[in-house]
């Protein structure tokens, strides 16, 4: 297949030519947690019918939060034994968004189900195609994903790979799902632990450097709020100018850093300190981790 790739920083309206090619189109959600939530949202944002969708919970509760949040179908484990098998079957594409070491047993679970052309969409980091495909059964078509919750604003990051038989067309449908909210990249497989420590782990990297800023405002005499409230609204504000798909880091960053200024001292410090080398050193022990625990489920 060929490396198909798009990107999109805010929903696009859905033209009515795709909207009747796609309105007999099921789409189950197995799972609707951080991830599947996010990406079950960001394609509703898009314009998507809610009622081609389907999600599996376990509690009744957070089946009817998510039922009146979203007027989506909403299966709860708790009162629908079978409920990942009844979401799963007439699917046309079935996202898998249980934790890691939950995947094979869930693929397990729901393979008799699948019509054999369905798509499985994998959201969890470190199961492989293989495993994956290996609890399913022969010739299901399957793409592993690695998505980040910014997909909920329309400003994700996602990195997808093909399965054995998934074809151009299976991948295609599923990049448009995802396109829809942010920007999409088909990689090879052994790529996708890298996009995981860069964009799959990358927003929890942005959080950490508010909250080290937060922090730093009130060492430097800010009321806790104040700082807290400065660091957010300015890393939220860095990270919009960044959204534009033509804008670079590095001559933002440069845009601001006046010679012998007050930011250029603090950049001098930060290199000084080696921060470079110890976000690299970060993103690759989540990559590491990421191959411990595939190789972990077997």
């Amino acid at each position: 297949m060929t490396s198909a790739a798009a990107s999109a920083s805010l929903p696009a309206p859905r033209d009515s030519g795709r909207d009747r090619a796609q309105a007999s189109r099921r789409i189950a959600f197995l799972g609707a947690g951080n991830m599947n939530g996010a990406i079950l949202r960001g394609i509703l944002a898009a314009g998507e019918d809610p009622s081609a969708l389907v999600a599996t919970v376990r509690g009744a509760d957070k089946a009817r939060a998510l039922r009146t949040e979203t007027g989506i179908e909403v299966l709860a484990g708790a009162d629908t034994p079978d409920s990942n098998r009844a979401a799963a079957a007439g699917a046309d594409i079935v996202f898998l968004g249980v934790k890691p070491v939950g995947i094979q047993d869930l693929c397990r679970e729901i393979a008799g189900a699948l019509r054999p052309d369905a798509v499985v969409v994998s959201v969890a980091a470190a199961v492989t195609i293989a495993q994956i495909e290996g609890a399913l059964a022969a010739g299901q078509p399957v793409v592993r994903s690695m998505p980040n919750t910014p997909l909920t604003l329309g400003l994700g990051a996602v990195g997808l790979s093909a399965g054995s038989t998934a074809t151009e067309a299976q991948v295609a449908a599923v990049v448009a799902l995802f396109e829809a909210s942010g920007l999409v990249r088909v990689v090879p497989e052994e790529q996708l632990d890298a996009v995981s420590a860069i964009s799959g782990s990358g927003p929890a990297y942005a959080f950490y450097l508010a909250e080290a800023m937060a922090r730093a405002g009130v060492e430097l005499g800010l009321p806790e709020g104040l700082a807290r409230d400065l660091a957010r609204a300015t890393v939220a504000g860095a990270g919009a100018m960044l959204a534009d798909p033509a804008a670079d880091p590095a001559a933002l960053r440069r845009a601001v850093t006046s010679p012998n200024g007050t930011t250029e001292r603090a950049i001098a410090v930060f290199d000084e300190a080696g921060l470079p080398e110890t976000v690299a050193r970060g993103a690759r022990a989540a990559a590491e981790r990421a191959a411990e625990i595939s190789r972990s489920l077997g």
